[in-house]
This record gives C-alpha cells, structure tokens and sequence, in this order.
C-alpha cells in the first residue's frame, strides 16, 4: 500500500481522490486501491477562497489525514506526492523539493502554465529519475478510452474536442480549464502537431491544430451558453462523436495515478505533456495576434 501525500487544499479534487482510495462517502464501484493519503499539506491559494481551503482541510482531517506544516514536512513520510494547486503557475516550486528527493509526483492540471516551467520539471524528474505525471481526467473518461478502441472507427485522421473554458489570470488561455479539451484530443491525435490557430472571442474560442502528417485536430472551448464536455472523431474506417460523462473520470484517473506510485513509471510520456503545454502556450499567441498562426515551441 502506498503512502501518499497531498500539497495544496484549494480544489475539490484533494476529497475525491481520498474517498475512492480510503473507500469511504462513495459507492463500492467508485474505490480504488493500492495507495492511501497519509498527510498533506493544505496551504493557500491565489485562486481558491480561504473558506474553501478549511472545507476540505476539515474534511481529510475527518479521513485521517495528518497535517504538517510546510510541503517539505512531508518528505520522510510518503512514497509519492500529489500537487493539487488549482494555480499551475506554483507547481515548479511545489514539486522541486519531492523530486530532488526521489520522490515521484503526480501534477495536476495544469501540468504549468509555460513551457518553461513545464520543461524545467520534466528535467528535475530526468535528473533524478523519479516519475512525474500529469493529465486531466477527461483524458481517461470512458467514452474516450472506448472510441480509441473502436475498431469501426480505426485509426483516427482528425478530431474535435470541446469542453468548458473559463479563464483565470493566474492559469492563462486553455491552461485554466479548456485544458479538459485539449487532452481528450492529444489522447487521440498523439504528439506531431506543428502550428495552431486561435479565434478568440469573450464567449469561446477555437483552436485549430496542423500535425506534420497533415491530420487537423480543433478544440472548442466555451464560456457561453450551454456547457458540455464531447468530442467527435474521424477514422480511417468510421466517425464517431459522443457526449463525455464525468461519473467515473475521478475512478479512472486514479487508476492510472496509482499505476505511477507502484510502476514507478508514468503511463503517459512526458514529451506528450510538454506538446500539450506548447499547444496551449502558441493557442494563447494566437489568440492574442487575432488568430495569427503560431508554431509550436517544445
């Protein structure tokens, strides 16, 4: 059983997480083993409420879990950590000391906000050989996972993904929350894209996306309106479009981030990760050239 931690209280994700792996307040479908929160670190946030922050405190206390008194308290007593700011932008100074101490991190989303920063952890994780891994759960939704297995669509030749996209100064352009979109279309397109375009405007954008073998892969992200969470895709064989149900992406995730801690491998490459990163970062040029092509910067 793994012994994990958690930096950073201010998203609802740090309750969900704990409940599946502690089995506890969800139903038995929901658990996931092979890894428990033993302590955390709640700290403060440039985004979230303070009141929200000892919601959640309040609550993983009622799970067991110890508080300690800065990130690096938590070094001695866990295998792995998981860096739950809401503000990407904190992440490379959140996850510099586990890392330089061997110890494996989940990120969650954003993995950054620059690519930069991106980079910069990805190398702290080469030079110490510990894992790093990064993803919103949308990637590992059900509807996704299946429609990259549908035979009768085949090998896919172009995608569209929408999901919300609000914006925070903190986590800029798609990497606040249209992140949930572009990981769902990076999950099947693959790395490869070359250049984006951005239209932008206060109620949505898109993001169109040229790979090097030519294949086009579009996000939607929207903040007017009606909200949903879908994609649809084109094989060589078939197209298939579909809604995305939220129900058991939390399950799923987790899954994978418990695969990390015991392999000691990320089940997703850290060069998809990065791609991701620069798609966002060039989305957000674009968006601020009127839409100007932008070349993808890795």
């Amino acid at each position: 059983m793994k012994r994990l931690g958690i930096v950073d209280f201010d998203t609802s994700h740090v309750v969900q997480f704990t409940m599946r792996l502690h089995h506890v307040e969800v139903p038995e479908e929901q658990w996931v083993d092979g890894a428990r929160i033993v302590a955390g670190f709640p700290g403060t946030s440039a985004i979230c409420e303070q009141s929200r922050i000892d919601e959640y405190t309040a609550k993983l206390k009622e799970f067991g879990v110890e508080l300690v008194d800065r990130p690096e308290d938590l070094i001695g007593k866990v295998d792995g950590v998981l860096i739950e700011s809401v503000d990407g932008s904190v992440h490379l100074e959140r996850a510099k000391p586990f890392l330089e101490a061997g110890l494996p991190c989940y990120i969650d989303k954003p993995f950054a906000c620059s690519v930069a920063d991106a980079r910069a952890i990805a190398e702290l994780a080469r030079a110490n050989n510990v894992p790093v891994f990064s993803s919103s759960s949308l990637r590992y939704a059900l509807e996704v996972v299946e429609a990259q297995q549908d035979d009768s669509v085949g090998p896919i030749v172009g995608a569209n993904c929408y999901s919300p996209a609000s914006l925070h100064e903190r986590n800029p352009g798609l990497y606040h929350y249209g992140i949930h979109a572009v990981e769902p279309l990076y999950a099947f397109m693959g790395t490869g894209c070359q250049a984006v375009w951005c239209v932008f405007t206060e109620g949505s954008e898109v993001t169109t996306g040229l790979w090097r073998d030519g294949r086009i892969g579009v996000v939607r992200g929207t903040r007017q309106g009606a909200h949903a969470y879908g994609f649809t895709v084109w094989g060589e064989k078939g197209v298939r479009a579909s809604s995305i149900t939220v129900g058991y992406i939390y399950r799923e995730l987790l899954k994978k981030i418990v695969e990390m801690f015991e392999t000691g491998k990320s089940p997703l490459p850290i060069e998809e990760t990065l791609e991701i990163m620069a798609f966002i970062e060039a989305a957000k040029q674009s968006a601020d050239n009127d839409g100007a092509k932008v070349g993808l910067k890795v």
